[in-house]
């Protein structure tokens, strides 16, 4: 994958569970418009109210393509609604990235030198 969309979620930490059930709608909605889903993250131990999705693209057009088809989905749209009608996402920001070879997916050692 090319691209990395880092979304930053600010959530209100009272509605933990509608997000996961939010996340958890991506989990099928996202690779069926396009993206490949690296994951939805919740806070666990430290600032409560911060949650990350992660999405990866080939190229800024398979992006724009894949938010054309999320506009038009209708679990997508259930989805955007759900969170609009429940307001547990109180601020949203994306960053796009790209992974520096060799470094993605590298597993621990365990200890080995």
């Amino acid at each position: 994958m090319t691209l990395t969309c880092f979304i930053r979620y600010q959530i209100d930490p009272f509605q933990r569970d509608a997000f996961r059930q939010y996340a958890e709608n991506w989990a099928e909605i996202i690779p069926r418009c396009g993206g490949h889903l690296i994951g939805y993250f919740l806070p666990h131990e430290g600032t409560n109210d911060i949650a990350w999705g992660l999405v990866a693209f080939d190229s800024l057009a398979a992006y724009e393509a894949y938010r054309a088809r999320l506009r038009t989905d209708p679990a997508s749209v259930d989805n955007f609604r759900m969170a609009q009608a429940k307001r547990f996402i109180v601020r949203e920001e994306r960053t796009f990235t790209e992974a520096v070879d060799g470094t993605l997916g590298r597993p621990a050692l365990h200890g080995e030198r």
